[in-house]
């Protein structure tokens, strides 16, 4: 049934006309792709052309893509670091982009511990937040009634830093959280979270856990969607619950905060909040004195309608997680972005994981894109991507990044009127390698996932990994950390189980590393290290004592860093080989003909 005066949105009718507006302007873009990224090229161009960076390549004040691409070549983030740490000592003068820059974004970081610094410029933040104003629009296309309660959203903000020239240093998201574009929205009904800003702003991670927590527990009723930034963010939030049901219970049933929370903002806007509730407490007891955890999500939190999480790359390892957690409520994946830029929205937030697919928009920044299976270097534009093919995403931002590498594997899956829709695949980074094999994330992914279905019948899931490659063996070979969930301690997996698991990895990796492991005997049986419970909760809390942020972290998929290598090995409670050799026989190539 159509809402009376509001014009309906091609993807559906609209909840209200502040939607309405938002989608016909999404739809504007989507439908003019071209032009758009034509204009944002040459504004990009127009502005910085007298920096130190761009008059290196003789453009003359050329704006045009033709001479762009000619003339500009692709970079990496080491081929910009002398730039951008004349930046970040103090250099004022227009280096990479003509306006000031306003602070650095940090990005997540490496296993080493390395954090990028991306420069960018004040207006990136309304330019992120027109992207933050379709979220809404379009959820309320395929979720109603979302404006008759509010949003349990875990985020969290770290302290900043600052450089030798006095710019701030910080995660994107912090730098977000403290904008007034996010602390002074206009009121939104549909747009209601239940935690106070001040929750959200302490830098103390356990205190602003803790009252975001038990402000979600407080308006449990009324939460219609619950998330976090990413997957592995909302399961902390879930452990986090598990290991303090008891102290938060306490607090509401008496109505007295715990005397770890001594922010003093906190606990004055807390103290407005908080009020004894025998009922609720009582209640929060009864669901979790018997550690049984399947389905907690929706036995306090009943209304909930989705998980707002993102669960594609790397997070979709914890999908079934989060469905045992939630009694398989939907995971809507709404944005894809980065440090480097934002890039767009899912237009069918509630797909499947394996099926999210992300529009990109064309205001945001100008794109390219390097073919993955093609040997030709050059880079297509936004609409000439072809569906099913595979490409790296290379950016030119109003920033100063010209032809930047992301390292960001995307798939074509389709269009939304002429703008490109991706699923993202993978990073371009290869995590494993031994000899000449390359294992990537997702194969590594993949193998996993094999591997873990041997476990079903033991009802156990692999919770959590990383790996590393072993070289001081000969020869080397993959070594895999998992933390597992046992859901029935009385009859966990066998020894010999866990060996067949490391075999199972193995075929399903790549042929060259079944060539290796077989005929070549270049690489060693696979070796599965079962690590105890909370390992990587440890392996997070180093991260961020080091300077990662909470809204960020992912956990490494591969470790080198020696201070993790011995935190994972001090955690090892039984180790596991794979007993057989993977399938693999010779590929059949084509003969030369003869002469």
């Amino acid at each position: 049934m159509e809402i009376s005066g509001l014009k309906s949105s091609p993807l559906g009718q609209p909840a209200n006309e502040k939607d309405a507006k938002e989608l016909e302007s999404m739809e504007k873009m989507t439908r003019n792709t071209d032009n758009i990224q034509e204009k944002v090229l040459c504004e990009i161009l127009s502005r910085n052309a007298k920096t130190e960076y761009l008059e290196r390549f003789d453009l003359n004040g050329a704006t045009d893509r033709e001479t762009f691409k000619s003339m500009v070549p692709i970079v990496t983030y080491e081929d910009l670091q002398p730039y951008i740490h004349r930046i970040f000592n103090g250099d004022r003068s227009p280096i990479l982009c003509s306006l000031p820059i306003s602070e650095f974004l940090t990005s997540s970081g490496t296993s080493a511990g390395e954090r990028k610094l991306m420069p960018t410029i004040h207006e990136e933040l309304e330019r992120r937040q027109k992207l933050y104003n379709l979220l809404v629009p379009i959820m309320n296309l395929y979720v109603a009634g979302l404006d008759k309660g509010k949003g349990l959203y875990f985020y969290f903000t770290k302290a900043e830093t600052r450089t030798p020239g006095g710019l701030p240093v910080r995660p994107v998201l912090t730098s977000y959280y403290n904008s007034e574009q996010f602390k002074n929205q206009p009121q939104d009904p549909y747009n209601v979270i239940t935690s106070p800003i001040e929750a959200i702003l302490c830098i103390d991670s356990f205190q602003s856990m803790y009252t975001q927590m038990l402000c979600g527990l407080l308006n449990r009723l009324e939460v219609l969607r619950l998330g976090a930034v990413f997957a592995s963010g909302l399961i902390r939030a879930i452990k986090f619950f598990q290991l303090n049901w008891k102290q938060l219970a306490s607090d509401i049933s008496s109505g007295i905060l715990d005397p770890r929370i001594t922010d003093e903002g906190l606990r004055l806007v807390m103290s407005d909040i908080l009020r004894p509730s025998p009922e609720l407490a009582s209640f929060i007891v009864k669901e979790c004195q018997g550690e049984k955890w399947k389905g907690i999500i929706a036995r306090i939190w009943p209304n909930t309608k989705y998980l707002d999480v993102i669960v594609t790359g790397a997070m979709a390892q914890y999908v079934p997680t989060l469905e045992f957690y939630s009694a398989g409520l939907p995971m809507a994946c709404t944005m894809y972005a980065s440090s480097e830029c934002y890039f767009g929205v899912n237009l069918n937030p509630l797909s499947k994981p394996s099926e999210v697919s992300y529009t990109i928009m064309p205001n945001m920044a100008y794109f390219e894109f390097l073919p993955c299976n093609n040997s030709s270097p050059r880079l297509v534009d936004l609409t000439d991507v072809l569906v099913g093919e595979e490409y790296e995403l290379v950016v030119t931002t109003y920033s100063g990044l010209c032809r930047y590498r992301v390292g960001d594997i995307l798939r074509v899956t389709g269009f939304h009127n002429s703008a490109p829709q991706f699923k993202f695949i993978r990073r371009k980074d290869v995590l494993l390698s031994i000899d000449s094999d390359k294992t990537n994330e997702a194969e590594l992914q993949t193998a996993i996932e094999n591997a873990s279905e041997l476990l079903f019948e033991f009802n156990t899931t692999v919770v959590e990994y990383t790996s590393h490659t072993d070289t001081k063996t000969i020869p080397g070979h993959y070594v895999i950390y998992w933390e597992l969930m046992v859901k029935d301690p009385f009859d966990p997996p066998s020894e010999e189980l866990l060996d067949r698991c490391c075999l199972a990895m193995e075929e399903s990796m790549n042929s060259v590393y079944r060539q290796g492991r077989v005929a070549d005997h270049s690489i060693g049986p696979l070796e599965i290290r079962v690590v105890k419970n909370g390992t990587f909760e440890e392996l997070m809390d180093y991260a961020i004592s080091r300077g990662a942020s909470i809204n960020q972290y992912k956990v490494p998929r591969c470790v080198t860093f020696p201070p993790i290598m011995e935190l994972l090995g001090s955690r090892v409670i039984s180790t596991h080989f794979s007993t057989g050799l993977p399938y693999w026989s010779p590929e059949r190539r084509p003969t030369r003909p003869e002469k």
